[in-house]
């Protein structure tokens, strides 16, 4: 029966997807805060989709912390599912993300009328210097920036290393960095077809405060807290290690 409902699941998202591409290309004229709200209906439908077809739901603690003003999130990155539930969750928002997941028919299509922060991880400097100019731009039209430091997909129970950029924009912004916990990589896996029934647990830490802090305390205190609230929602601590370099996003 999962196989059924992940099938079925799947053929919906990826005929939303081409039915809904060309709307995201429409929006371009619109403003940007805008352009997102009406890209962010395909995810709340997927949401919605989602729970339909495979019974899978999420629940967010921590609401609570969102201050009034947008900052950087910095979160686990276990599978698609997050960069899918954070349009629904931390709205209006974008990604800083590789530049090949572009590149993806119809899903990149749409997700280039985001106005992403594309990133070509092959030279490391230009990245940063994209990440700390645009990022300053989006957050400057009121879009949360949303930031997986890890740099790629993790499978549960595993963490990799926490690279600064996403501090360092926000320390040179002077905005909040609020760190984010989930388990989505037990339901959603990051390379697996099947959806597992159940509930994702997403967790909203208190926000960080950037002034007069360096990048690398910012980017210490966010890994701690997220590295303590895996270990509650696991049951386990998560270990370190290389990751792989993925083909897609």
């Amino acid at each position: 029966m999962i196989w059924l409902r992940s099938a079925i699941f799947f053929i919906g998202m990826a005929v939303s997807a081409i039915v809904f591409c060309p709307v995201a290309i429409l929006a371009w004229p619109v403003p940007p805060v805008t352009r997102m709200r009406i890209i962010g209906l395909w995810a709340r439908f997927i949401c919605w989709w989602l729970a339909l077809t495979c019974h899978l739901r999420h629940e967010v603690d921590g609401l609570e912390h969102l201050p009034t003003t947008p900052g950087v999130i910095l979160s686990k990155h276990q599978s698609a599912w997050e960069t899918i539930m954070f349009q629904v969750i931390f709205p209006p928002q974008i990604w800083a993300l590789k530049r090949e997941a572009l590149w993806l028919p119809f899903f990149g299509w749409g997700l280039a009328a985001t106005s992403p922060i594309a990133i070509d991880r092959s030279t490391p400097v230009r990245a940063l210097d994209r990440l700390l100019r645009q990022g300053r731009q989006k957050l400057a039209e009121g879009r949360w920036v949303v930031i997986f430091p890890e740099g790629t997909r993790m499978a549960p129970g595993e963490q990799g290393a926490f690279h600064p950029g996403g501090a360092m924009l926000a320390v040179k912004a002077g905005v909040d960095v609020l760190p984010v916990a989930h388990d989505a990589g037990c339901y959603w896996a990051r390379r697996g077809f099947l959806k597992k029934p159940g509930v994702i647990r997403v967790r909203i830490g208190p926000p960080i405060k950037t002034e007069t802090k360096k990048a690398r305390a910012v980017n210490d205190e966010a890994r701690e807290w997220i590295a303590d609230t895996m270990t509650m929602l696991l049951g386990t601590p998560e270990q370190t290690v290389e990751p792989k370099k993925e083909k897609t996003a």
